[in-house]
């Protein structure tokens, strides 16, 4: 089999969605099943949908296309603010996006028209984590630009925390998006069909909370891939951690050195090498780099450590051996693993034959 692939476990990945919608369930709360991950894959959206979940959601407009043409099933919500020059496509394609900006709504409203659609749009609002929304102050009148707009129907709210600066989920910012929610509802005179709380990083707030206030829906990815839990990477009581394993061959085994010779300078990436002298080390290289994953997301197997990685070489250190040439070895992905290697032409993906052992 080819090396290196991405070898996927369908039904870890239905378990994983379906344990998770039945315990949101008890709080009144859905699932979007998030596919940016998979690049859209039909098969991976097609296990998320078996689990349970209300509807898919993507960043790009050209996954959401992939899954149409695969004739996926299902709402489908653009979660990324549309590109003006692809409002076209959104309107096509999504049911659902995700806005912060003005001119797209116009644009959007436009294309709607155009298309003899109606487009659901949500508002996002800005809580901190200083990525995409409007402040709250100016939801408002957002609320009311959007109502404005022929061909768009207001959908909701919702937020996203903990992706670029890490702001937690929280009784405070929650109870803020709900009293929000309640606001413009009063104002307006208007009923949200949807108040999304956020991704999978929000999962320890509502699983702990005494009231989830407005919130009925996340939108989960990394939780229903992977297992664990974005705020610390642990894995989550009942799922599967393991759904994706990246196999790599050996290409060279031999012990070295492990501090290099010669004056240094920066590496092709801009790093240092290390400056502790650990004496020869059996150094082992696979196939496999930067252009294909993420290699301080890789988890090696037991007795290997890796040490660097260039565009195409993973380094990694072994024991008192080290795998021949030819060898395979597996390891697990963290998210950021996981996205490069998907979106990687060099990496195979495999379904894998169903696993699933009793609990």
């Amino acid at each position: 089999m080819s090396a290196p692939r991405l070898e996927i476990d369908l039904d870890k990945i239905q378990h994983n969605t379906r344990t998770l919608v039945d315990r949101l369930a008890f709080r009144g709360i859905a699932v979007s099943g998030v596919t940016k991950a998979s690049l859209g894959s039909p098969e991976i959206a097609l296990a998320l949908l078996r689990g349970g979940v209300r509807g898919l959601a993507d960043s790009r407009i050209e996954n959401i296309e992939a899954m149409r043409l695969a004739r996926v099933p299902g709402a489908m919500t653009l979660i990324r603010s549309p590109m003006i020059s692809q409002v076209d496509r959104v309107v096509a394609h999504a049911d659902v996006s995700f806005n912060t900006e003005l001119e797209v709504l116009s644009k959007l409203s436009s294309a709607a028209i155009s298309a003899g659609k109606t487009h659901g749009v949500v508002l996002m609002v800005e809580l901190g984590d200083l990525r995409e929304g409007i402040l709250p102050g100016d939801v408002h009148d957002m609320v009311g630009e959007a109502l404005r707009h022929p061909g768009l129907t207001l959908e909701g709210i919702g937020t996203n925390l903990a992706c670029r600066s890490g702001v937690v989920p929280s009784s405070e910012n929650m109870a803020e998006l709900s009293g929000l929610a309640d606001s413009i509802e009063a104002t307006f005179g208007i009923k949200l069909r949807v108040v999304s709380g956020g991704n999978s990083a929000n999962l320890s707030w509502v699983l702990g909370a005494a009231s989830v206030g407005r919130v009925n829906e996340l939108r989960l990815g990394e939780a229903l891939l992977l297992g664990r839990e974005p705020l610390t990477r642990q894995p989550i009581e009942g799922l599967y951690a393991d759904a994706f394993t990246l196999y790599a061959e050996v290409i060279e085994a031999k012990q070295k050195p492990s501090l290099p010779w010669g004056e240094i300078a920066q590496s092709a990436f801009g790093e240092l090498p290390p400056a502790i002298d650990r004496g020869p080390v059996w150094q082992t290289i696979f196939a496999v780099g930067r252009q294909d994953t993420d290699p301080e997301g890789l988890q090696p197997p037991k007795g290997m450590e890796v040490l660097a990685a260039s565009s195409d070489h993973l380094i990694v250190a072994q024991g008192s051996s080290s795998l021949p040439a030819g060898a395979e070895a597996a390891f697990q992905v963290n998210y950021s693993a996981l996205v490069r290697a998907m979106t990687s032409n060099f990496v195979a993906k495999v379904l894998a034959a169903p696993s699933i052992q009793a609990r």
